[in-house]
């Protein structure tokens, strides 16, 4: 009989899948690891593993021990599967920009979440590094996992993932391409590639929001690079030491939305059906595709599977709400559609200015038409309304007819994208539109430009 004794057994030995039709003015030879297969669906499996049991081996981890982890949601899952077969507990810290499905799935197999804030720097009590390392110091015998700097996370990939890799290409690859996170994945492999051919260019993807790629090319760590992204599973707003940067011959930065849209194709084009960072990856082949030639054999690592997903990336609600889904717009109503459910906030002539101010701060909008016996009569804008509270800010008692500019230009709602952008100059902040039964809609210069780009 044929079977293994424990599902950690299961773990490795991932196929290469070539990908044809995104792929296919790509001159070179590209072919997927699809570590999807691994039993908890992710790359993270391997490292997960290594990991306790390097801290088994050396006391860090002793028996009846809680396992503490902050993560994105595939580390955690490949440290429960582990946890589950040697007996710990496991307490699992994630921020909430990760999707309900990485968090119900931790729960599912027992591990105990918590879920910080997303926007604060590392530093700050309350993200998810410092929540970690707080509930060790408290949690009695517990491990700190800490993947970002463990030298067990490369380790893994250096003695599984590289050696898989090369054994499947008979050592022709010229290229390996995977999303940075950790740093675990890309040092590990590209560790254990470049030994055995130093010619082979390893190429981290990075997302806008994080300093890899500058500090890769300047050494300079740019804390203005760090703003709040979409991706999930790469980039970082820190420097781990699992990132070995003597390894990596080039980032290359992908968009949160091509992630998202890549990430789609995958599925509905190759039958693949990956996560967030696979967008990324592939994105970032076709952006360097001028760098590939004829008989280069590039290995692409996909870290994780779509299921995780289903509520984002692969939900059209969520793709249309942030501008992501590739919709063709040609009219005033296509502008209009993502929230055409929702009421216009308007404001009457007669109201005070600062009831206008209290509308605009609370729906975040920097333009408000003026109503006046159901027309439209004028309009407040953000520029208009700081300049003459500079000059009076008693104004701001004021009835809102006062102070009003002139009310925006109104279409129709067959009115041609090209149209409506001729009626934007300085003076004209938005664009009213009429759709009928008296109901109406504001276009701003974002709703063109989202709808252009």
């Amino acid at each position: 009989m044929k079977y293994y004794n424990n599902i950690l057994e299961t773990i490795g030995n991932t196929p290469l899948v070539r990908i044809n039709k995104i792929c296919e003015e790509v001159d070179a030879l590209v072919l997927a690891k699809i570590e999807t297969t691994n039993p908890g669906n992710s790359v993270k499996d391997r490292m997960a593993v290594q990991m306790i049991e390097d801290a088994e081996a050396d006391g860090r981890l002793k028996p009846g021990g809680t396992v503490i982890e902050g993560t994105s949601g595939n580390t955690g899952m490949g440290l429960a599967l582990a946890c589950i077969m040697k007996g710990y507990k496991l307490i699992c810290v994630l921020s909430d920009k990760q999707s309900k499905e990485k968090m119900d799935i931790l729960r599912a197999v027992g591990a105990v979440v918590h879920v910080c804030p997303t926007n604060v720097p590392p530093d700050d009590p309350r993200s998810y590094y410092s929540v970690s390392k707080s509930l060790a110091e408290s949690t009695p015998n517990s491990w700190y996992v800490n993947q970002y700097d463990n030298p067990s996370n490369a380790k893994a990939h250096y003695l599984q993932t590289g050696p898989e890799i090369w054994e499947q290409t008979e050592g022709k690859i010229t290229h390996f391409v995977v999303g940075v996170g950790t740093g675990g994945t890309i040092s590990g492999v590209g560790k254990y590639l470049k030994e055995n051919n130093p010619n082979i260019k390893i190429w981290g993807i990075d997302t806008y929001g994080s300093v890899f790629k500058k500090y890769h090319e300047t050494g300079i760590f740019d804390e203005n690079e760090i703003y709040p992204y979409i991706t999930e599973g790469i980039g970082e707003d820190i420097l781990p030491k699992n990132v070995d940067f003597s390894i990596i011959d080039k980032f290359e930065k992908v968009t949160d939305k091509d992630a998202a849209i890549y990430q789609r194709k995958l599925a509905k084009e190759e039958g693949v059906f990956v996560g967030n960072s696979a967008g990324s990856a592939i994105k970032g082949i076709l952006q360097l595709k001028g760098e590939l030639t004829k008989g280069d054999v590039v290995v692409v690592l996909f870290h994780d599977h779509g299921s995780r997903y289903v509520g984002k990336m692969f939900n059209d609600d969520w793709m249309r709400e942030r501008g992501f889904l590739d919709e063709e717009k040609t009219s005033a109503i296509d502008l209009i559609k993502d929230h055409q459910g929702k009421h216009l906030v308007q404001v009457s002539s007669a109201d005070p200015v600062s009831q206008a101010i209290l509308l605009m701060n609370q729906y975040g909008i920097s333009q408000i038409p003026v109503v006046e016996d159901n027309k439209f009569v004028g309009a407040l804008t953000d520029n208009n309304l700081f300049a003459k509270l500079c000059e009076n800010p008693e104004i701001k008692e004021l009835p809102v007819k006062n102070i009003m500019e002139t009310a925006f230009p109104e279409v129709n709602g067959l009115t041609s994208i090209q149209d409506i952008s001729k009626v934007f100059t300085n003076d004209v902040q938005a664009v009213i539109v009429n759709y009928g039964d008296n109901k109406h809609h504001i276009i701003t210069r974002q709703d063109v430009i989202r709808a252009i780009a």
